[in-house]
């Protein structure tokens, strides 16, 4: 039995919740996210309650449970406070700016990187650090990870892009002969 599937999600007055067969919509202002559900799942709005339920005992359908459960809550929270990460940039010249939705990464390459920023994901940068914001977590995550994929930090001098909170093992360097 699913610990996460059972809980309800409760989403609040300011935000909409209309279902389309399988298809949940969340609406706030101007932004909108649908959760298609595959038919994986039963799904139930009662007043501000979104509750969901297994279709049978296989056990398929019990993951989806908990995993759809676990989805609409994310983007509940998206749409309410949103999600931000932040990543370090650590290396002599290594810069970042942003201009309009274009990132642009100085990551000591022989050419500057033009990041196409999408539609729903917010930059600034300050210093050696960027943010991003957004109100979808996987879409944040990925854009994220592919930032960090330009030029990951290595372990001899923590030279590239990491996340904030993430801890770089550092390795020792060549020593001299005996």
């Amino acid at each position: 039995m699913s610990r996460i599937g059972k809980l309800p999600v409760d989403f609040g007055a300011d935000i909409k919740v209309s279902t389309d067969g399988n298809v949940i919509s969340f609406a706030k202002g101007k932004n909108s996210v649908d959760l298609d559900t595959k038919g994986n799942v039963d799904f139930s709005i009662e007043g501000n309650v979104l509750t969901f339920a297994t279709k049978s005992d296989e056990k398929a359908h019990r993951a989806f449970w908990g995993t759809y459960r676990a989805l609409a809550q994310n983007i509940v929270v998206g749409l309410t406070t949103g999600y931000s990460k932040q990543l370090e940039i650590n290396g002599v010249g290594y810069r970042a700016a942003v201009k309009g939705k274009v990132l642009n990464l100085q990551l000591g390459h022989s050419h500057d990187i033009n990041y196409d920023l999408p539609e729903s994901i917010e930059a600034s940068v300050e210093k050696n650090v960027i943010t991003l914001k957004s109100h979808d977590k996987q879409k944040l995550g990925q854009v994220a990870a592919e930032i960090r994929s330009f030029r990951p930090p290595e372990p001899y001098k923590g030279k590239g892009v990491k996340y904030m909170e993430e801890h770089i093992v550092r390795k020792a360097g060549k020593t001299a002969k005996k």
